[in-house]
């Protein structure tokens, strides 16, 4: 690439315009200002750009572009960003907004520059990952060696560089929160060469990566929780916009959102999302880290209702907080976590602030932080870091920095009683201690608080261990053991608190979708969250860039694809839904059971109690997963957003199972019933041959038209 002129050429003549605009009192006065800056530009030749290298990979276009040919005649933007990075994450918008207002016809091309911080983002198909997943759609070029980057004597992410029709320097903007300013350049510069007749209204030839892709049931799933107590699992289905409800054996049971991005509250149906990523679900209760909204949501299951708990819908840039959520501006939660703080137990939750570098809390009920006053339900303050993006460990909360939090795991037993914290962009394993705030490191990074460089792939000790862009973090009470999603590096890894000691347990090291036959011989692509089950036997990881959730069975070492059913999203993009999904189909060899027709009235409990009986000599299976679900095929409105699943494990008592009739009646052309399906897991007492066994139950209705209250019992009994 020739040497051409480099920002520093372009730093003395802007700084005047910038400290003249400060000073302006009104829109026409900047703009004028901005139309005799242009002028000044005008005369000089030496403000030209070296053009881009030659065989360099582009994404969103039909060939290489360049300032001679294709982007001739245009106002260029140049958003020089790097795919992790939360501060490029949130220019995007600002980027969005121009290109809705401004085409190519008009003369406005923004072109990504992709420049690498970490190795492992050089990689195409990881940058193509991340096209899809921030949804860019603008030209992208993958400068993986950041020659542009050098040439023009770029220093930090995200750097916006704005380019004149002859491919000469116009502005430049270090940083994010310059959405006024970049208006201001661009709309300026565009009438300027317009009446100037520069600008050329040709096309520059596009192809959308994503137009290329088939859809998926998942998309870029962020996080994943479980609930053990009632065998569920959520999962943030991040690319669609949604939330996922699965039950144990992967039937969805709700899902929430989707498929387009949005901000709305309300009824399941109707509740909107943009890029969930943390997520918790304790009973019928799921607490949602609304990414790209800045929002903290709560889902209820029981009343069918979705609500936002903190933030005010837009990116803020307060670092103390303190006011009532609804009214606290917060800046890209990332990741949640339940805690107790000073009251009942899971008073409030914690929240990774990505955005600002800090970890917050979010009061459920009153609580009470160490050394900090009580504080009322529904408060949201900040508790640990400066806000500066650094790698500072200190006694003191508040004093110390973390760069891009983006995991959290709560471990409040003694003798660790701490939240650990997975600091994406230092390449390290925090501990945050609950007694008092204090963040000590536990693993990686190094000991300069302001290298955040210091990543790697590196098994060891503490600070000799090196990770790189750890996104998730998952604690194990029972092992006491602390799981770590390495993104980055593509792997599972495991760190044992006392001794710091940090080592493999999955992943390759390179990007890929192979199942085993081990644990150290699958492969992962930038997984970004897990969560522990079974006691400590099972990660559930989600593979964030593979579009999987997967299974890692610790006793058995092996890895498998968690499965979900959700019939329709398979072979066409999502859509939006809430409530039961499809059942699994019966086998042939299931019982069908038809009842004789029940009287029931609106508003009344059908109590569906049932008895099974197994083969003699059998008991069930523990670690199998039998359920029951309930339906009605046609007349779906009958169980509405009710619990359509749910586990069985003991038949030595008959299992109760509601079923409440909606107060208003639907006109229908079929005879509703109801259907209770089972799939039963059991084997010999004594041990050996297991096997499955199912059956149905179809209930007629007969349905009156005087709504009641109360409730009916039917019993359906079976003999396996």
């Amino acid at each position: 690439m020739a040497s051409k002129c480099n920002l520093s050429a372009l730093f003395p003549i802007q700084s005047q315009l910038d400290d003249a605009l400060d000073n302006a009192t009104n829109q026409q006065e900047k703009e004028n200002l901005v139309y005799q800056y242009l002028k000044k530009l005008d005369d000089k030749d030496d403000l030209r750009i070296p053009d881009f290298d030659e065989g360099l990979e582009w994404l969103n276009t039909e060939g290489p572009l360049s300032f001679t040919r294709e982007l001739a005649g245009k106002v260029v933007v140049l958003d020089f960003f790097t795919y992790c990075c939360i501060n490029c994450i949130h220019i995007l918008p600002d980027l969005h907004q121009l290109e809705k207002k401004h085409s190519v016809k008009d003369g406005l091309v923004i072109v990504g520059v992709h420049s690498a911080k970490f190795p492992n983002e050089k990689v195409l198909q990881n940058v193509q990952s991340a096209v899809l997943r921030y949804n860019i759609t603008h030209p992208v070029v993958n400068d993986g060696d950041a020659r542009l980057w050098h040439e023009l004597e770029v220093a930090c992410w995200p750097t916006l560089v704005l380019i004149g029709p002859r491919g000469n320097l116009l502005f430049s903007l270090v940083g994010e929160g310059h959405r006024e300013r970049l208006a201001l350049f661009t709309n300026t510069s565009l009438r300027h060469y317009r009446d100037q007749v520069l600008l050329s209204d040709h096309l520059v030839g596009t192809k959308l990566y994503r137009d290329s892709l088939p859809p998926s049931l998942l998309s870029f799933p962020g996080k994943v929780a479980v609930d053990s107590s009632r065998k569920r699992l959520a999962i943030a289905d991040t690319g669609h916009h949604r939330v996922l409800v699965v039950s144990s054996i992967g039937l969805v049971l709700y899902s929430i959102g989707g498929p387009e991005s949005g901000r709305k509250d309300g009824n399941l149906d109707e509740a909107t999302f943009c890029s969930p990523q943390g997520i918790v679900i304790k009973g019928d209760t799921v607490f949602v880290a609304d990414t790209e909204n800045h929002l903290i949501r709560k889902i209820d299951l029981l009343e069918g209702q979705v609500s936002t708990l903190a933030g005010v819908g837009f990116q803020g840039t307060d670092m103390e907080g303190g006011a009532m959520g609804p009214q606290q501006p917060i800046s890209s939660p990332w990741d949640l976590a339940l805690g107790t703080a000073g009251g009942e137990e899971d008073n409030m939750l914690w929240v990774a602030m990505a955005g600002t570098h800090q970890i917050w809390a979010l009061f459920l009920e009153n609580g009470k932080l160490p050394k900090r006053s009580e504080f009322k339900a529904g408060t949201c303050v900040r508790f640990a870091g400066s806000g500066n993006e650094e790698n500072r460990n200190n006694a003191y909360p508040q004093k110390a920095g973390f760069a891009q939090p983006s995991g959290l795991a709560p471990a409040p037993e003694e003798p660790w009683g701490c939240l650990y914290v997975a600091d994406s962009e230092s390449s390290t394993v925090r501990s945050l201690a609950l007694k008092d705030g204090a963040v000590k490191l536990l693993v990686g990074g190094e000991r300069d608080p302001l290298n955040l460089f210091a990543f790697g792939d590196v098994d060891g000790k503490g600070v000799d261990a090196k990770l790189q862009h750890p996104l998730g973090v998952a604690w194990a009470p029972d092992q006491g053991l602390l799981y770590v999603a390495d993104s980055y590096n593509h792997k599972i890894k495991v760190v044992d608190p006392k001794t710091r000691q940090c080592l493999v347990v999955a992943g390759t090291g390179e990007a890929g979708d192979v199942l085993g036959p081990g644990l150290t011989e699958s492969s992962f692509n930038e997984p970004g969250g897990l969560c522990v089950g079974e006691g400590g036997r099972v990660l559930y990881v989600a593979d964030t860039n593979n579009h999987h959730l997967k299974v890692l069975d610790l006793d058995t070492k092996t890895v498998s694809l968690f499965p979900i059913s959700l019939e329709d999203a398979v072979d066409s993009a999502p859509t939006k839904s809430s409530g039961p999904c499809k059942v699994p189909k019966l086998p042939k060899s299931a019982s069908r059971v038809k009842m004789p027709p029940l009287a029931v009235s609106p508003g009344q409990t059908v109590n569906l109690e049932l008895v099974l009986s197994l083969p003699e000599g059998t008991k069930l299976t523990e670690d199998a997963p039998s359920f029951w679900t309930l339906s009605a095929e046609g007349n779906e409105w009958l169980v509405g957003n009710q619990v359509v699943t749910g586990d069985i494990q003991n038949l030595s008592q008959p299992l109760s199972i509601p079923a409440i009739l909606p107060t208003v009646l639907k006109a229908t052309e079929s005879s509703p019933s109801l259907t209770l399906s089972v799939w039963v897991y059991c084997c010999l007492a004594g041990g050996g041959a297991c096997m499955m066994k199912a059956a149905s139950f179809t209930q007629p209705l007969q349905i009156g038209s005087t709504p009641r209250n109360g409730s009916v019992t039917v019993t359906l009994a079976h003999a396996f």
